[in-house]
C-alpha cells in the first residue's frame, strides 16, 4: 500500500452501514475496508443488538487498520419506529461527539438509509456486494429502500457481473468491482503447512469448502456426493447460519469443523486435495460472486462448482474451475482433479489472478469516489493527486 498523503485539510472519513458483523466470515467489506483505513478514519455501523438495558447505547471497538466498529446496543421489547428513532439518535450523537464532519456515507445495507437519510455526506456510495432481496428472511421492505438509495447514491459498485447487468440499468454510475483475492495469504497453501489438530487425523483424499452454511449450500448434492464416494472424506468449514444443523447431511466421511478465522484458512486449504463450491441453484445464488472462487485458486488448489453464474463466466471457460451441474457430473469432475493439477493449468491461473487483488479494487474506487467530490475538495490517496475534479494518475496501475 502507498504512503498515506493527503493535501490541505483532514483526510475524508468513511462512514458505513453493514449488514455483516465484523467478527462474521472475513469477506469484501473487511479487505475493503481496512485499506480506506490506511487513508483515513473508517466508522462501521453494525446492526443493533438487543440486552437486557434500559437505555440505548453503543459499543466501540478499535479495529486494526483505522477501523472503528460501532454496535448499537438497544432494550429489549422497543417498536420499529423507537428501533429506528434511537439508531437515529446513537448515530448524530457519535458522529457529534467524534467530530465527524467531512465523510463519505458508505452502504451495504439499504436498510440503514431508515435512520441515516438525514444526513449530509460529501458522497453516497453503495457497494451492492449481494441481491440481498432474495436471500431467506430478507426485509420485504428491502426492495423499496434499495430504489431510494439508488435514488440518493452518488456512485454504485457490484461485486460480480451478473449483479452488474441487474443494476447498471437502475443507476447513471455503476462500476463493477468483481471479488478479489488477498494472494500473498493464500498463496501460503501452496507449501507444505503442518495440519490443524482438528484436521489431522481425516484420512485422504480430502474434499473441502469454506464458507457460511445456509440456504446457499446444497444439501442434496452433498448427501448423494458422500453416498456414492465414500472413499472421499468432505471437509466442510463455516458457520452455520439460518438453516439448523440437523438438517445438514451427515455420513462417517462429511466433517463439519466449524468457523476458523481468515488467517487459519491457508493451513486448512493447504491440507486438501481438491476445493469445491457446492452452491445450490436458487434466488439466493442467482447474482452471487463467490470470494473463494480465487481463493481457491491462489492456494492451487483444483476446484469444482455448480454452474453459478459468475463462476462459469469467466472461470468455467477459461478451464481454470470445473463445472458439475448435478451429483455424477460433480463427482466426475473431483475425479479429474485428482489425478493432480498440471504445471499449464497452474501457469493459467496465476496469469489470471496476477490481474485481481484487493488492492487494485480499492485504488478503483476510491478513484471513482474522489470523481464524485464536491469541486473543490482537496485530497489525495493511494498515489493519485485529486485537485478538485482533475484527476492526475502518480504511479497507479489501472484497475483492470
Amino acid at each position: 500500500m502507498s504512503e498515506k498523503k493527503y493535501l490541505g485539510a483532514d483526510p475524508l472519513q468513511i462512514v458505513c452501514f453493514c449488514h455483516l458483523r465484523w467478527n462474521f466470515v472475513y469477506q469484501r467489506p473487511q479487505h475493503l475496508l481496512t485499506r480506506f483505513g490506511q487513508q483515513g478514519p473508517v466508522h462501521l455501523w453494525e446492526e443493533p443488538l438487543f440486552e437486557d438495558r434500559g437505555t440505548p447505547g453503543l459499543a466501540i471497538e478499535e479495529i486494526d487498520g483505522g477501523v472503528r466498529v460501532i454496535t448499537p446496543l438497544l432494550p429489549h421489547g422497543l417498536s420499529e419506529e423507537e428501533i429506528l428513532s434511537s439508531q437515529r439518535n446513537l448515530l448524530d450523537e457519535y458522529l457529534r461527539e467524534h467530530q465527524v464532519e467531512s465523510y463519505v456515507a458508505w452502504y451495504y445495507t439499504p436498510m440503514a438509509l431508515r435512520f441515516s437519510d438525514h444526513l449530509a455526506p460529501k458522497v453516497i456510495v453503495y457497494d451492492c456486494m449481494d441481491e440481498l432481496s432474495a436471500f431467506q428472511g430478507a426485509p420485504p421492505e428491502l426492495i423499496k429502500q434499495e430504489q431510494r438509495l439508488f435514488g440518493k447514491a452518488d456512485v454504485v459498485f457490484t461485486g460480480g457481473a451478473s449483479l452488474y447487468a441487474a443494476k447498471s440499468t437502475q443507476h447513471k454510475n455503476v462500476h463493477l468491482f468483481p471479488s478479489s483475492i488477498d494472494y500473498a495469504h493464500f498463496a501460503i497453501a501452496r507449501t507444505q503447512q503442518s495440519d490443524p489438530v482438528d484436521q489431522a487425523t481425516i484420512p485422504y483424499p480430502r474434499i473441502g469448502f469454506f464458507g457460511v452454511l445456509d440456504e446457499r449450500f446444497d444439501r442434496d448434492l452433498m448427501r448423494d456426493l458422500a453416498a456414492v464416494h465414500p472413499e472421499w472424506r468432505f471437509i466442510m468449514i463455516g458457520p452455520v447460519v439460518k438453516i439448523r444443523q440437523e438438517d445438514l447431511p451427515t455420513g462417517p466421511n462429511l466433517y463439519y469443523l466449524g468457523q476458523k478465522s481468515y488467517k487459519e484458512l491457508p493451513t486448512y486449504l493447504a491440507n486438501w486435495d481438491v476445493a469445491i463450491l457446492p452452491f445450490a441453484l436458487n434466488a439466493s445464488t442467482r447474482f452471487i460472486s463467490p470470494t473463494k472462487t480465487p481463493e481457491y485458486l491462489a492456494a492451487g488448489k483444483p476446484v469444482v462448482s455448480t454452474p453459478i453464474q459468475d463462476v462459469v463466466k469467466p472461470y468455467g471457460e477459461m478451464g481454470l474451475v470445473r463445472i458439475g451441474a448435478n451429483a455424477a457430473q460433480f463427482g466426475r469432475a473431483i475425479e479429474e482433479c485428482l489425478n493432480g493439477a498440471t504445471d499449464e493449468w497452474r501457469e493459467d491461473v496465476d496469469r489470471f489472478l496476477v490481474l485481481n487483488s484487493w488492492d487494485k479494487t480499492f485504488e478503483g474506487m476510491w478513484k471513482e469516489i474522489q470523481r464524485c467530490m464536491p469541486q473543490g475538495r482537496e485530497s489525495t490517496a493511494v498515489g493519485t493527486e485529486v485537485v478538485g475534479t482533475e484527476v492526475f494518475e502518480g504511479g497507479v496501475k489501472a484497475n483492470v
